[in-house]
């Protein structure tokens, strides 16, 4: 069992720290930036339409707003699952050129087979992110992966970064019937590790994460603010706020 210390608070008791990935441990930006790119030039390519023309508006569609440099708030990169990225590409794309949810996942994966030999432009850890995995492992305690994303796409990125040893579980949402905000990635985490939900901490960027934390009956959830969410819209959902994953410490 690990104490946790947020902002002066502590957590104690906890044996089992569940992650978000994107915004939590991995910068998000940098990485869903280069992977919207990719899909949408790929997506380009296949309508024979101008990347010059359509690319820009066809990222923001998926929730890159490449004009200035961020994340769109209300996603859907970043928050909803791929299955949503993928249909709000769909429809900017309707009136130009009908695309299946097959032949557009077949896009998307082209994209994911890309980026293999990209990894080093797309993955960048948040500082302080690996020393605190490396901390809650040495101290025996139970780490786990919940994210968005697709589960290999985590795996991959963890073993890019050579930290797939620190994690007990990782999961994405096409491991659940339902992703977050509701509780299926952490209940799955926590039957598979044997953990009470009540010794679990949750620790997140977004709504989300920490809403999941919620639903879940976990003892608390952490909120970082290295993501798409506002400070004050985090700090009406937990007391436990963390400017970074740097700040969240081990007693």
């Amino acid at each position: 069992m690990v104490t946790f210390s947020v902002n002066n608070k502590t957590i104690k008791n906890i044996e089992l720290a569940v992650f978000d990935k994107d915004g939590t441990i991995i910068d998000l930006y940098n990485y869903w930036c280069h992977m919207i790119e990719l899909r949408a030039e790929n997506l380009c390519c296949y309508c024979a339409i101008s990347c010059d023309d359509h690319k820009i508006n066809l990222m923001y569609s998926m929730g890159v707003d490449v004009k200035n440099n961020r994340l769109r708030p209300d996603g859907p990169v970043g928050l909803l699952p791929r299955s949503d990225v993928r249909l709000a590409a769909q429809n900017y794309l309707r009136p130009i050129k009908k695309i299946s949810d097959t032949k557009a996942e077949e896009i998307f994966k082209e994209a994911d087979r890309l980026s293999l030999n990209l990894l080093d432009k797309f993955i960048k850890p948040i500082p302080g992110a690996i020393e605190l995995l490396k901390n809650l492992k040495q101290q025996n305690c139970k780490i786990a992966i919940a994210t968005t994303d697709k589960t290999e796409r985590a795996e991959l990125a963890a073993s890019f970064l050579k930290i797939d040893n620190l994690f007990d579980m990782i999961v994405g949402a096409d491991k659940v019937a339902l992703s977050k905000p509701a509780p299926d990635m952490l209940r799955m985490i926590c039957r598979n590790l044997s953990c009470d939900p009540a010794n679990a901490v949750m620790v997140g960027d977004a709504k989300t994460d920490v809403l999941m934390g919620i639903n879940s009956c976990c003892k608390a959830s952490i909120a970082v603010c290295t993501g798409l969410t506002p400070k004050d819209e985090l700090s009406a959902l937990t007391p436990y706020i963390a400017d970074n994953i740097a700040e969240i410490f081990l007693l």
